[in-house]
C-alpha cells in the first residue's frame, strides 16, 4: 500500500508540472500581456511601459519565463496583482477563509443529501419519489447557478428581506449576533452552489446504484435469504460509491478555487 501511495504521488507530480506548461504556453500565446492594461492610460509613455515589461521579464522567451516562473512559485513568490495593486499570496489568504466556509459546507451539505437520496431513487425506481428526485435533479442541473442566484436574491433577499444581498468578507465574527450575521449572508450562497452540486451527484449516486442493481451477485445475495435491506447497504451500496467516491473526490479542489458565480453574484469586498 505505501509503494502503491509513493509511485502515485511520484507520477503526480511530471503530470502537475505537464498541465503547468500547457496552461503556461496558452496564456503566453493569447493575445495581449498582463501590462495591456496600461496601454489605455494615457499619462504612463510607452518608454515606461516597456521598462516595467524588462522589469518583469514579460521580454523574455517564453521558456525562459516559464522557469521563471516556477522558480519564484516553488520559493513562495507568487508574483504581483495588477488589478488589487498587491501581492497574490496576501490576496489568496485573505479569500481563503471565506471560500472554504462557503464552498466547502454547501459540497459538504450537497454530498450529505445527494448519496442517501440516489440511493432511495435507485432503490424505489419510478416510484413518486424517483420522479420527484429526478424532476428537481433536472431542474438543478440545468439551470444556471447565476439564475438560481437572482431568483433567490430577488424573493428571499429584496421581496422578502430575509437575508442580506450581499456578502461582506469585513465581518468579524466576536458575538451571538455577528456570527448570526454570518449565518444568514452564508444561507443563499451556500444555497445555490448546493441546488446544482445535489443535482449532479444525486443522478450520478442513482445511476450507479441502478447499475449495480441488476447484476448477477445482487441476484445471489437475494437467493441466498439475505433481507432486502443487507443487500442494499453491504452488497450494492459498497459497491456502487466507489465511483460517486471518486466524483466527489475530483470535485474537491473546486472548493479551494472558489465559486465564480456565486461570488460575483453575493459577495462585496
Amino acid at each position: 500500500m505505501l509503494q502503491y501511495i509513493i509511485r502515485r504521488i511520484l507520477i503526480v507530480i511530471p503530470t502537475l508540472l505537464v498541465i503547468s506548461m500547457v496552461i503556461f504556453a496558452v496564456l503566453a500565446l493569447a493575445p495581449g500581456d498582463p501590462l495591456a492594461q496600461l496601454a489605455l492610460n494615457p499619462s504612463i509613455p510607452e518608454s515606461t511601459r516597456e521598462l516595467i515589461r524588462k522589469q518583469f521579464g514579460l521580454d523574455q522567451p517564453v521558456p525562459i519565463r516559464y522557469v521563471r516562473w516556477l522558480t519564484s512559485l516553488l520559493q513562495g513568490d507568487w508574483g504581483w496583482s495588477f488589478n488589487s495593486r498587491s501581492p497574490v499570496i496576501d490576496i489568496i489568504w485573505q479569500r481563503l477563509p471565506q471560500t472554504l466556509q462557503v464552498v466547502g459546507l454547501a459540497y459538504l451539505i450537497a454530498v450529505v443529501i445527494a448519496i442517501p437520496i440516489g440511493i432511495i431513487s435507485a432503490v424505489k425506481q419510478y416510484s413518486f419519489f424517483d420522479n420527484l428526485a429526478t424532476f428537481f435533479s433536472f431542474i438543478g442541473f440545468s439551470v444556471p447557478s447565476f439564475f438560481t442566484g437572482l431568483i433567490l436574491m430577488l424573493v428571499f433577499a429584496v421581496s422578502l428581506k430575509w437575508f442580506p444581498i450581499v456578502y461582506s468578507t469585513s465581518l468579524q465574527v466576536d458575538s451571538w449576533e455577528s456570527f448570526w450575521q454570518q449565518v444568514r449572508q452564508m444561507v443563499l450562497p451556500i444555497t445555490v452552489l448546493v441546488v446544482q452540486q445535489t443535482a449532479a451527484l444525486t443522478r450520478f449516486t442513482r445511476s450507479s446504484m441502478l447499475d449495480n442493481l441488476s447484476l448477477d451477485y445482487v441476484r445471489t445475495a437475494r437467493a441466498k435469504g439475505l433481507a432486502e435491506r443487507m443487500v442494499i447497504l453491504r452488497h450494492v451500496l459498497t459497491n456502487s460509491l466507489i465511483p460517486v467516491v471518486t466524483l466527489i473526490a475530483l470535485g474537491i479542489p473546486t472548493i479551494f478555487a472558489g465559486a465564480i458565480i456565486t461570488e460575483n453574484l453575493f459577495r462585496v469586498n
